[in-house]
């Protein structure tokens, strides 16, 4: 299920960890974490899944729900490799899932 559903309390902290209290598959809530550097990438200033360690090249990371509620945007700008900045964003649920209660890259 998407992560953000059943969440509450969701962050950045660090500017690269995921942090929500989730519920689980009886309503019980638990908080959990998530270092985003292990599955998010910078391609020459665009978030990449698959990659890792965007953070190393990235300012201004934030972190809101938009879109209604539905749509968990991380956002930063993203150096390229001659140095210069790139706004980017990506949607979170992509390929972050609440594993009953437990924050999981899918």
């Amino acid at each position: 299920m998407s992560f953000h559903l059943s969440a509450s309390d969701v962050h950045i902290d660090d500017n690269h960890i995921l942090v929500a209290v989730l519920r689980d598959e009886e309503g019980e809530e638990h908080e959990s974490t998530l270092d985003l550097d292990e599955f998010l990438g910078n391609n020459e200033g665009r978030f990449d899944w698959g990659g890792n360690g965007f953070s190393g090249s990235a300012r201004d990371v934030t972190f809101s729900i938009e879109g209604g509620g539905e749509v968990p945007v991380l956002r930063a700008e993203l150096a390229n490799s001659e140095g210069e900045y790139f706004p980017a964003d990506v949607n979170l649920s992509e390929h972050i899932e609440n594993d009953n209660g437990k924050l999981v890259y899918q």
